[in-house]
């Protein structure tokens, strides 16, 4: 079982306090291309989907559609998305990633490579490789029911 006896502060409070220098470092490492957190986690979204609607581009960032919206328009204004018809439903539009979006996408994913492997050097290969795993497993399960609980019906 894990003791934090042997630290500063608890498991989460050392999870967090990573968390945002990871955070600085990445706010650091985007700024050459004056670009915001949120309009990168947009594009990558697109680049990795391709042409989605607005709507679907807030559920996949989990925001508000309103707010899409406007993180869209930003990336508009600067040439890096446009909206099209939908092929599927001319009434509809998509967002699509411009050669200018694709090729920023691009370059910023390597600087953020190049920040991380920075970070992460370190950890020897094995603490990395542990570190990706759980990681990997607390990003796809998700907080237990049982440590956050979601209100259920009443009685």
């Amino acid at each position: 079982m894990y003791d934090s006896s042997e630290g500063d502060g608890s498991l989460a409070e050392v999870f967090w306090q990573v968390a945002r220098r990871l955070r600085h470092q990445s706010r650091e490492a985007l700024a050459p291309w004056g670009i915001s957190p949120s309009q990168l986690r947009a594009l990558d979204v697109l680049l990795r989907h391709g042409p989605v609607r607005p709507g679907e581009l807030a559920e996949h960032l989990r925001i508000a559609p309103r707010s899409a919206t406007e993180v869209v328009d930003a990336l508009a204004e600067r040439g890096l998305v446009e909206r099209r018809p939908d092929p599927a439903d001319r009434r509809a539009t998509q967002v699509v990633v411009t050669a200018a979006g694709t090729e920023l996408g691009r370059a910023v994913r390597a600087a953020r490579a190049a920040e991380a492997d920075r970070v992460f050097a370190e950890l020897s290969d094995g603490d990395r490789a542990e570190l990706d795993r759980i990681l990997r497993r607390l990003a796809a399960d998700g907080i237990p029911a049982e440590v956050h609980p979601r209100p259920g019906p009443g009685p």
